[in-house]
């Protein structure tokens, strides 16, 4: 279900426009002229309007055959997050019409247009819900950027259609077959290959359900040689029951979007040959369903995870972590990557420290930490860094494997610091970040570019980093 809402460049203003967006700012001069039955600063000055992001005052105009509608919206400071702000309400404010044209703001037109399209995105089955305005006009804007903006909206739609889609259609298989799709080269491993090359944590996660697992590989090669070769993984658990750690009825009616990290790297690979990054790119997918039955990993089991560790499982709805160990363990011991990230809806630990609007990002490079929060800044997906400390190690101990999967008391807290660790017992020493997209990954309200369900949270900071940092 791609994003419905196209986008146009066009040179000039049309003089017949039905729904026409024209900016404003604080003095409440608009950016074009347009005949009103009175002055527009006038007009605006009734309505109290201020220019403040997201602010629209509708005017009335006569159109051949009826009436047609203005806009007026404000861009507050034109720095890219008012833009955004100004972008997702004109798209939202345009819901059901067949075209809206805008005159552009002047800034940074990729933030504008790139908001308005995920302000627009629907998911649905059928003919429920409200559409999206059908087709976006710019007058006058650069093509380039918008183009930017259009590829970059069709990859987090892409990672929220994979996400939103429910898990009576999607297990691992149709994960894999929608990778296949993006006409990458894609390798996959089923359950026999991964019992013959060692992958116990993804069998162990799935072993419980009649649809078995599989890991996803997808390779993006520039067409320029590359200096750098970065690995991204992606957690993916098409449905999380909790296993025999059986969630709450509540806790699992937003499980379908439990393979979000994984939906994330599969989009991110797709658009990376539309905007030409400089880096080659491997994206792993660790994908399984996490449910209970009689075949289902107990707690207390001991795994073993490709490379030979071992790991006692305490709790096994604490699962995400133990497919992305044996992708991290694969990425560090075949792949030799510069950098490896991994992204994951991994705990809900991160939700009560950073709520839904920040996501974590946990590193063992300062270097790669510091780009990846700049480039969350720049895109909006917006990343803090959180610290790995040591100290807390410990909570990770077993007395009968390498690792515990979670901690057996309560002595040191701390859940998604510690599932950090975990996995960097798994990253090797070459450069790695953890992205902890819980809190982030999933959305309850319909707001600026978000809509209900997944967020698609994680792609544009990745491609910020890949293409420009």
């Amino acid at each position: 279900m791609p994003i419905e809402t196209t986008a146009a460049v066009v040179a000039e203003v049309p003089a017949d426009a039905e729904l026409l967006a024209i900016p404003y700012a604080s003095d409440l001069a608009p950016a074009h002229d347009v005949e009103l039955h009175l002055p527009v600063r006038d007009l605006l000055a009734h309505y109290e309007a201020k220019g403040e992001a997201g602010e629209i005052v509708e005017v009335p105009v006569a159109r051949e055959g009826g009436v047609g509608r203005v806009l007026f919206y404000g861009v507050g400071d034109g720095k890219p997050a008012a833009l955004r702000r100004a972008g997702a309400a004109l798209a939202r404010r345009a819901k059901g019409k067949d075209t809206l044209t805008v005159v552009p703001p002047d800034g940074e037109i990729t933030a504008f247009a790139e908001a308005a399209l995920l302000a627009a995105y629907t998911f649905r089955i059928g003919d429920a819900g409200r559409r999206a305005v059908a087709r976006l006009v710019f007058a006058g804007a650069d093509q380039a950027a918008l183009e930017r903006a259009e590829v970059t909206a069709r990859a987090v739609a892409l990672a929220r259609d994979l996400a939103n889609t429910p898990s009576s259609v999607k297990n691992p298989a149709w994960l894999a077959e929608r990778a296949a799709e993006t006409g990458l080269p894609v390798r996959v491993w089923d359950e026999e290959q991964l019992r013959a090359e060692g992958f116990g944590g993804i069998l162990a996660v799935g072993q419980g359900s009649v649809s078995p697992p599989r890991l996803i590989q997808l390779s993006y090669t520039p067409e320029q040689p590359a200096e750098r070769h970065v690995v991204l993984v992606g957690k993916g658990i098409t449905f999380d029951s909790g296993g025999l750690s059986l969630k709450p009825t509540e806790n699992m009616k937003t499980q379908k979007t439990d393979m979000a990290g994984g939906a994330v790297v599969i989009a991110v690979l797709r658009a990376l040959a539309e905007l030409k990054a400089p880096v080659r790119v491997t994206g792993l997918v660790a994908a399984a369903e996490n449910m209970p039955s009689g075949t289902a990993q107990r707690p207390t089991d001991v795994i073993t995870h490709y490379g030979g560790r071992t790991v006692e499982v305490l709790n096994t709805d604490a699962e995400g972590r133990l497919v992305l160990a044996d992708a991290l363990a694969y990425a560090d011991a075949e792949l030799d990557p510069d950098a490896v990230v991994d992204i994951a809806t991994l705990t809900g630990a991160i939700s009560v420290a950073l709520g839904r609007s920040v996501g974590a990002v946990y590193a063992s490079d300062d270097d790669l930490a510091g780009r990846l929060v700049a480039a969350g800044q720049a895109s909006d997906d917006r990343l803090w860094r959180m610290p790995l400390i040591d100290e807390y190690a410990p909570a990770l101990e077993s007395s009968v494997a390498d690792l515990a999967n979670v901690e057996a008391g309560s002595r040191f807290g701390a859940g998604s610091i510690t599932a950090a660790l975990f996995l960097r017992e798994f990253a090797g020493k070459r450069p790695w970040a953890h992205l902890d997209i819980a809190g982030v990954g999933r959305s309850t309200v319909d707001e600026g570019t978000l809509s209900k369900g997944a967020t698609g949270f994680g792609v544009r900071v990745l491609l910020e980093w890949l293409t420009r940092g």
